[in-house]
């Protein structure tokens, strides 16, 4: 008889999600599911309220990536109010985006993925987490503390507050940078380039050492979607949509403002997480990956000298084709997070950045407005339409998250087929499993917009429907 195998929940992601295996006769397995079961209606309760309180409003979608939401929204209402934030409040804005892309990024590939590489995926699940990392080696996790609490001391020092600051505002931003928190950050920026750079040495010697899991490891193809500058360089702020297919070709480009023309979304019924796809192929031949991997392959270049060197490394990978396997995603995630301390440290010594020329007034000009950013697990959109008075009408939110959804799902069900027997279960499969979709660093809680905490649950279902095993973790 078949099964069906029941992960639930996903350990060490954000949000509430669960995978379900499903087994045939022989046990082995015929289709496995990402089931993201958690709702939160952001999208929905909105209705109703002005537009200048959405930067407050939605950054409370998450504690981890609370500042994606918060720029992406103040884009939104600078296009309502029809005006451009002065040169200052837009470096300090993307000061504080690169805070975010610091700590996000750090904390996910030392204290999230590390258990997994520097452990291993069949350690035992009692030391294979963030504690067994400190034990292990306890030098390198103060150095990945650092620098999460240095990206978010840049948050703090610009705008207060680490977590849901109050800082970007309709046309700019209500606070200037004083010149003593400059030069306090600027101070740090050598020694987190190094910290990064050790945790770069750390992951291409993982990656030498296991190259075959690297290419084999829920590799598929896809097309890839990001935010280029003018010469095709990585811009986690600004900038148009890049597409490009499986072979790097280019296949569109475009203000991600008119993103309703390009962009559609599936629904599923085994998930509250939709599906986009690109709208010229249609689903499912449009979907594409976002992120620090699908960003490096879709770009050209990156705009900081060292993490460029790093990026020159990447291309060599596969001889300048796309890299496909989803644990590249980790070694593209410090590429960035190099960048963006490179980039910090660009801002910083910007003679505008400690300026007071920090906001733009107008009245409600636009009906509707769009944000588009960069977070640091892909591209953020916000749309908000409004009436003569400002009061949000509809809002429309695509995550990072969201956009690999068919990623996740599809990674979920090619590592499934390559390590789980049925005749013989073992934790490691399962959490090789959980590996893929950490891969992503995905945002649940972003991505749905449910009230409550949210477990993982692995359960796995014979031919029949019946369930045989669930494996739970809370």
């Amino acid at each position: 008889m078949g099964r069906t195998i029941t992960i639930e929940p996903v350990t060490r992601i954000e949000g509430h999600a669960k995978v379900t295996v499903h087994l045939d006769d022989a046990g082995k397995v015929e289709r496995a599911r990402f089931h993201v079961n958690e709702f939160r209606g952001f999208e929905k309760f909105c209705e109703g309220r002005l537009f200048n309180e959405m930067p407050l409003i939605t950054e409370r979608i998450c504690g981890i990536c609370p500042v994606s939401h918060h720029l992406a929204s103040a884009k939104a209402c600078d296009a309502i109010l029809g005006v451009e934030a002065p040169r200052p409040a837009k470096l300090l804005r993307e000061l504080m985006h690169m805070g975010q892309v610091i700590q996000s990024h750090s904390m996910h590939f030392f204290e999230l993925a590390g258990p997994d590489l520097l452990l291993g995926f069949d350690a035992d699940p009692a030391v294979r987490n963030v504690v067994g990392l400190v034990q292990a080696n306890p030098q390198l996790a103060l150095k990945a503390v650092a620098l999460r609490k240095f990206g978010q001391d840049i948050i703090a020092r610009v705008g207060d507050r680490r977590i849901h600051p109050n800082f970007s505002v309709p046309g700019g931003v209500n606070k200037a940078l004083s010149v003593s928190d400059r030069d306090a950050m600027l101070a740090q920026i050598p020694e987190m380039i190094g910290y990064v750079q050790e945790g770069l040495e750390i992951m291409r010697g993982w990656m030498e050492s296991n190259a075959a899991e690297m290419e084999r490891f829920a590799s598929f193809s896809t097309a890839y979607l990001g935010l280029v500058d003018e010469d095709n360089a990585v811009n986690l702020y600004d900038g148009e949509i890049r597409l490009v297919d499986a072979q790097r070709y280019e296949l569109d480009r475009f203000d991600g403002r008119q993103y309703l023309d390009y962009i559609a979304e599936h629904v599923e019924p085994w998930s509250y997480l939709k599906f986009p796809y690109y709208r010229k192929l249609g689903w499912p031949e449009g979907i594409y990956r976002v992120g620090p991997l699908a960003r490096l392959n879709m770009a050209e270049k990156m705009a900081t000298p060292l993490a460029q060197q790093e990026y020159e490394r990447f291309r060599q990978l596969r001889d300048g084709k796309v890299v496909e396997g989803s644990l590249y995603y980790h070694y593209a995630r410090l590429i960035e997070d190099l960048y963006a301390i490179e980039r910090a440290r660009q801002l910083l010594e910007d003679p505008e950045c400690t300026s007071k020329d920090l906001r733009a007034t107008a009245r409600v000009t636009n009906r509707e407005g769009v944000g588009v950013i960069e977070a640091p697990r892909g591209t953020l959109w916000h749309h908000y339409w409004v009436d003569e008075d400002g009061k949000l009408e509809k809002v429309n939110l695509i995550v990072a998250t969201g956009n690999n959804n068919y990623a996740m799902s599809r990674a979920v069900e090619e590592v499934a087929r390559s390590c789980v027997d049925g005749e013989k279960l073992t934790e490691g499969a399962l959490n090789r499993i959980e590996a893929a979709i950490r891969a992503y660093d995905p945002c649940l809680s972003c991505s749905t917009h449910a009230l409550g905490q949210m477990p993982l649950e692995l359960v796995v279902y014979d031919a029949g429907g019946t369930e045989v095993a669930r494996a739970q973790r809370r």
